[in-house]
């Protein structure tokens, strides 16, 4: 008598994007917000990165904003240079966004790797980061954690710019500058220390640092203390060391990223963009077609060797409370309508109901589905608004 085997319940692809629409593959990698693991789509069978992120763990670290502002930003991203969303969905426990996938590392992992990379390669890389900043600043949208933790390589060795979980996009109305701290301190540029309002400039000084540790494997500014790491970006001068030699054409250009004052920064605003492209570091930059990916990179990651941390799958598989499976949706609560029972557990529930409410689902094949979606949204978040002031004026 032969043994049954269990088979997979047929999945409808033409209904609303889940999980079980995709083909669960290896670990990569792991963040503050959530986990990333390398998915297979089961109609396409075109292969994408999974970022999930647990709810409770995301309530926990009071990471609903960061989370559901990530999602909606990235859905008005669609850029050859950026890790572009593709899918977004949830259930009970998590919350998915598929992204681009990039094979190819990211440069913390290949500057761990090698201790520092050649000047061409950092040129190259310098470029195309460039325009990615670039065609954000054209959207208002600055990113605030540019670090070489947040630039991918694809199989082919372009460099792609990720993780907007603090990036903001700027209101056309907003008159106002910025002044939140926000950003990995040892990039954070000094207008940000100041508190006195920053504005699209932070990248450009961040992309400086950036360019500085590639080169030299180490940063410009360095402290025993994070209140001497401040007052050294704020006040020290920069050097450069001896070891590897590099152009004084690649020091000039860092030197006028690390700029302190703003107005003359390169890259800043349209002027300073158009100044950026004609510095002699980038001079032989085929600038009409670098965003085509047609110019080939300098170095192509190697595509029989892992160029992610290993650790990731062993931590999945060993060390998971947890492990990512599809699960069926369970029927979600209503929301409680009493004003005494402000338990935490009820708490815990009002925060869960906003996750439902506000991380839409998104698929990039069905852009008219996602509109409608956004402006439910929106016409119920002015519902409730109006509701609000109505009962305050009562």
């Amino acid at each position: 008598m032969g043994t049954v085997c269990c088979k997979e319940e047929p999945v409808d692809l033409l209904s609303e994007v889940e999980l079980s629409h995709f083909v669960l593959l290896r670990s990569v990698g792991k963040g503050a917000f959530g986990k990333v693991r390398v998915v297979q789509h089961k109609g396409t069978k075109k292969l994408f990165a999974l970022k999930y992120i647990n709810k409770e763990k995301c309530i926990q670290m009071k990471a609903i904003d960061n989370i559901v502002s990530e999602r909606r930003l990235l859905e008005h991203i669609d850029y050859s240079l950026i890790v572009n969303l593709r899918y977004a969905f949830q259930d009970d426990e998590n919350l998915f966004m598929v992204l681009d996938l990039m094979l190819g590392g990211d440069l913390r992992f290949h500057l761990d790797r090698l201790g520092s990379l050649p000047e061409k390669h950092v040129q190259f890389y310098a470029a195309e980061i460039a325009l990615s900043l670039h065609y954000l600043h054209t959207k208002n949208i600055i990113h605030r954690d540019l670090k070489p933790d947040n630039i991918l390589l694809d199989e082919k060795g372009h460099a792609h710019l990720t993780d907007f979980n603090i990036a903001v996009q700027l209101n056309q109305k907003r008159t106002k500058p910025l002044t939140s701290i926000a950003g990995s301190l040892a990039y954070i540029s000094p207008e940000i220390l100041k508190k006195q309002g920053y504005s699209h400039s932070v990248d450009w000084w961040s992309l400086g640092i950036v360019l500085y540790e590639l080169l030299y494997g180490q940063r410009p500014f360095k402290a025993k203390s994070n209140e001497d790491l401040q007052k050294s970006i704020l006040f020290d001068p920069i050097e450069f060391p001896k070891e590897p030699k590099i152009s004084h054409e690649a020091m000039n250009f860092i030197r006028e990223l690390l700029n302190r004052d703003i107005s003359q920064r390169i890259g800043v605003g349209e002027s300073g963009f158009k100044r950026l492209k004609r510095h002699p570091w980038l001079k032989d930059t085929c600038w009409d077609i670098l965003s085509s990916k047609t110019v080939g990179a300098p170095f192509i990651p190697d595509e029989k060797r892992s160029n992610f941390d290993p650790t990731h799958e062993l931590e999945e598989v060993l060390l998971e409370d947890n492990p990512l499976k599809v699960k069926k949706r369970a029927l979600q609560p209503k929301a409680s309508t009493s004003n005494d029972d402000l338990s935490y557990n009820t708490l815990n529930m009002s925060d869960n109901q906003l996750l439902e409410q506000k991380f839409l689902a998104y698929d990039y094949t069905k852009p008219e589905e996602n509109e409608k979606r956004a402006k439910a949204l929106a016409s119920s978040t002015v519902g409730s608004q109006q509701n609000r002031n109505s009962n305050r004026r009562k």
